[in-house]
């Protein structure tokens, strides 16, 4: 069985990790070129091209699937079945069709709800209780593919968009390595979704970061997850952008103009929002670190009245 694994991200990491463990032959690994990183901007391998060049497996880079040399390349490789987790290219139709057992994805939510590129985050937006992974077989449309087999994830209330992010990687990686065989053997048989009950999830932007002190403190909150570890809730005080890392929205009608400091004390920062009071428990100023809020207090004062916009 030639297998190939295409992806990208740290998301991507875990699922390639338990096929080598599980033995399958990897022919090929794909995933996208070397992009500039850090203060140097030099070319930084992604995480699945380390893993895979650790391991000896042949890794490929193409800019586009579109290009005639690439799919060529790919169907020399002769591949049965083609494994995709956060890959970040498109598959045109050529390609989804050359596996025999065609391509086969890892996405982070229940479909048919949220489709698209930023699951995880958009359920932590939307307040909801669960999410979970969906092995889908791939088809030319954004994540519209039938499913094959899926698993529920709770959220936690102070679950944070790194958090799910890990334990659903981990999650996808165990549930394909436990259906694979049975899909390829057919037991597993392919179910429509849905589209009546599809929602879509786009791609974060940092204009979502910044905190509208008008909104319920419940949804700053949320915010506040979603955008941990990108981009980062932020708001502007004293004349500077501060990050906000971790809040928590508590109970509360002060009558306070939205943004008002209340009170500042070792267990946090109390900020008015619209509805509720939402507490600062961990900032970084800019240039600084990630403090908690009374270690923040130490170096950047302030006090109760001051104001947040």
């Amino acid at each position: 069985m030639n297998l190939v694994y295409a992806g990208t991200p740290d998301f991507a990491v875990p699922a390639l990790r338990r096929l080598i463990d599980e033995g399958y032959d990897i022919v090929g690994v794909y995933t996208q070129p070397d992009r500039a990183a850090g203060r140097g901007r030099k070319p930084r391998p992604s995480p699945v091209k380390q893993l895979a060049e650790a391991c000896g497996l042949p890794v490929f880079q193409p800019e586009t699937f579109k290009d005639v040399s690439a799919q060529g390349e790919l169907a020399g490789l002769e591949p049965d079945v083609m494994v995709v987790a956060a890959y970040g290219l498109l598959l045109p139709q050529p390609v989804l069709e050359m596996p025999r057992h065609g391509c086969i994805n890892i996405h982070a939510s229940l479909l048919p709800r949220w489709r698209g590129a930023a699951p995880i985050q958009r359920a932590l937006l939307a307040g909801e209780s669960e999410t979970g992974v969906t092995l889908m077989q791939m088809e030319a449309g954004l994540d519209t593919g039938p499913m094959l087999e899926w698993r529920v994830c709770e959220i936690g209330e102070d679950d944070t968009a790194g958090d799910l992010h890990d334990r659903l990687a981990e999650l996808g990686a165990q549930l394909l390595a436990e259906s694979l065989p049975a899909i390829l053997d057919g037991t597993i048989k392919p179910t429509p979704q849905n589209d009546a009950d599809a929602t879509y999830a786009p791609k974060l932007s940092k204009d979502e970061a910044v905190v509208d002190w008008a909104e319920d403190a419940e949804v700053i909150c949320r915010r506040v997850r979603a955008f941990n570890p990108w981009p980062v809730a932020q708001a502007r005080f004293g004349g500077q952008w501060l990050r906000i890392w971790r809040a928590s929205a508590m109970d509360g009608n002060p009558q306070s103009e939205p943004g008002e400091v209340l009170a500042v004390g070792a267990s946090g920062i109390d900020v008015a929002a619209g509805r509720g009071v939402l507490r600062l428990l961990e900032l970084q100023a800019p240039g600084g670190r990630r403090l908690a809020a009374s270690d923040f207090l130490n170096g950047h004062p302030i006090a109760r009245g001051d104001l947040f916009s």
